[in-house]
C-alpha cells in the first residue's frame, strides 16, 4: 500500500468547470473526450512602452515577440481557432483611467487567415500602460461560447499598473465562471514581482508560468501552448459525495467532480475485485479566500469503518489547488467467489476530508471545488512490483552498494598490507 501527494498543476480547466457546478448529461462518460468545437487560443500581448527594452538576444522584447508570433502563426494546427489582443497598444499619455483601457482585439478569435494575422502583428509598436487584469477580462469575453478547450496565452514583460484591479483575483473569478478556460503565462527577462504576480494568474485556472529570456524560448513555449490547446477535452462527470459511507454514490473508473463545505467531509464507493488495484486522487481549489496551513485527506476505508490506506497533504497558502493520493491493491483469493463463477468484489470507500477555513467576510457556499480521479486496474502480477521490505526495487540497489562495499573493503585492506610489507622490507 503506498501513499503519494501530488500537487496537480494541469487540472484547472476542469476545476473552472467544476468552479460553476457544471452538470452534464446523463448519458456523459466519466473522462470522455468532447471536443466538439474547436479549441479556441486567445494570444494577449503586453505592448507597453518597457518593451523596448534591448535585452533578448540583442533585440528588443518587442521585436523578439513578433519574430515569435509570426512562426506561431506559421505552426498553429489549422483546428485551432486563434486569436490575438493587445494591452498597452494605443494610448500613450498619462491619464491612468484612459491608459487602464487601453486592450484591443488585433485579430479575431476564428478560423485563421496567417497572411492578415502576421501584417496585424507587424504594426505593433511599443507604446503605453499594462493593464493586465482589464485585457484579461476582454479576453475571457473573446473565448465565450462553445465546448472545445479554451487557453488564453498571456505575454508580458512588467506587472500590471491598474491595481486595486488585482490580476490574479481577475483570474480567480474567470475560473469561477465555470467556462472551462486556461490560463498560461510567460514572463519576459521578469522580475521577481513579475513572477509572482504571472505565477498567482497561471495558478489560478491550473495553467503555468514560464520565465522567458531568449528567442527561441519564447517561441517553443507559445507553439507547445496553442498545440496544447488542439488536445481532446476530458469530460469530468458531476457527483454529489454522501454523509456516510452508507448511501455513498459507486464510481466506477473516470474523473468527477463536486464541491465540498468548510469542515465537511465527503463519501464515495469504489467496487474491487480480487487481483485489482485501486489508485485514486483528489484536488480541491481555494477559489476564494482561505486561512493560511490547510490540508486535505484522501482516505480507503472498509464498509466496517476500517482504514485500508490514506493519502494526505498540507499547505500553506501559497497555491490555489492542493491534492493528495493513494493506491489500494486487493490480492488474489481462492475462496472469493460468489457461488456464479464471478469473483466477489470488495466496496472500498473513499473519504475526502479537508481543514480549510474560511477568512472573514467569506461565504462559505457554496463548497470548494472538488475533483476526484478513481482508476481500478489489474494488480501487480510480478515479484517486482511488490515492495521487499518496504524497499521496492531499491532493494537490489543496496545490496549491490553493500556487495561494493565489500569487495571495496578487501582491495584496500590488501593494500594496505603489501604497502606495510615493502616499507619493513626497505
Amino acid at each position: 500500500m503506498i501513499t503519494r501527494t501530488r500537487l496537480v498543476a494541469g487540472a484547472g480547466a476542469l476545476l473552472a468547470a467544476l468552479a460553476a457546478g457544471l452538470v452534464l448529461p446523463a448519458g456523459a462518460a466519466a473522462g470522455e473526450p468532447t471536443g466538439q468545437d474547436a479549441p479556441k487560443v486567445d494570444l494577449v500581448l503586453d505592448v507597453s512602452g518597457s518593451m523596448r527594452a534591448r535585452d533578448i538576444d540583442g533585440r528588443s522584447r518587442m521585436a523578439a515577440a513578433k519574430q515569435a508570433f509570426n512562426e506561431v502563426l506559421d505552426a498553429t494546427p489549422e483546428e485551432v481557432e486563434l486569436g490575438i489582443r493587445t494591452l498597452g497598444a494605443d494610448y500613450a499619455g498619462d491619464d491612468r483611467r484612459t491608459g487602464c483601457k487601453d486592450t484591443a482585439q488585433l485579430y479575431p478569435v476564428g478560423p485563421l487567415d496567417r497572411t492578415e494575422a502576421k501584417t496585424a502583428v507587424a504594426t505593433l509598436t511599443p507604446t503605453g500602460w499594462t493593464p493586465i487584469g482589464p485585457a484579461l477580462l476582454k479576453a475571457a469575453d473573446d473565448l465565450e461560447g462553445g465546448n472545445g478547450s479554451k487557453r488564453i496565452v498571456l505575454i508580458s514583460d512588467g506587472e500590471d499598473t491598474c491595481a486595486p484591479l488585482d490580476p490574479c483575483e481577475v483570474a480567480r473569478e474567470i475560473a469561477a465562471k465555470g467556462i472551462g478556460l486556461t490560463i498560461d503565462t510567460l514572463g519576459l527577462v521578469p522580475t521577481a514581482k513579475l513572477s509572482r504576480q504571472l505565477s498567482c494568474i497561471a495558478e489560478a485556472t491550473g495553467g503555468t508560468y514560464t520565465s522567458v529570456e531568449h528567442q527561441d524560448e519564447l517561441t517553443d513555449r507559445v507553439n507547445e501552448l496553442v498545440d496544447r490547446a488542439a488536445e481532446p477535452v476530458v469530460t469530468p462527470v458531476a457527483t454529489e459525495g454522501g454523509a456516510r459511507c452508507t448511501g455513498a454514490p459507486t464510481l466506477t473508473s473516470g474523473l468527477y467532480t463536486d464541491r465540498e463545505e468548510f469542515g465537511q467531509q465527503r463519501w464515495y464507493r469504489v467496487d474491487v475485485l480480487p487481483g485489482q488495484e485501486l489508485r485514486a486522487s483528489v484536488s480541491v481549489a481555494a477559489d476564494r479566500a482561505v486561512r493560511p496551513d490547510y490540508g486535505v485527506l484522501l482516505r480507503a476505508v472498509t464498509v466496517h469503518g476500517r482504514e485500508i490506506v490514506r493519502g494526505e497533504a498540507a499547505g500553506n497558502g501559497r497555491t490555489d489547488v492542493i491534492s493528495t493520493g493513494l493506491r489500494y491493491p486487493r490480492p488474489e483469493r481462492e475462496d472469493a467467489d460468489t457461488g456464479d463463477g464471478k469473483p466477489a468484489a470488495e466496496a472500498v470507500c473513499l473519504a475526502v476530508t479537508t481543514s480549510f477555513s474560511a477568512a472573514p467576510g467569506v461565504q462559505t457556499t457554496p463548497g470548494l471545488p472538488l475533483e476526484l480521479t478513481v482508476d481500478v486496474v489489474d494488480g501487480p502480477d510480478r515479484a517486482g512490483d511488490v515492495a521487499s521490505f518496504g524497499l521496492g526495487r531499491g532493494w537490489w540497489l543496496l545490496g549491490t552498494l553493500i556487495l561494493a562495499g565489500f569487495l571495496a573493503g578487501l582491495v584496500w585492506g590488501w593494500l594496505s598490507r603489501w604497502r606495510v610489507a615493502v616499507w619493513r622490507t626497505n
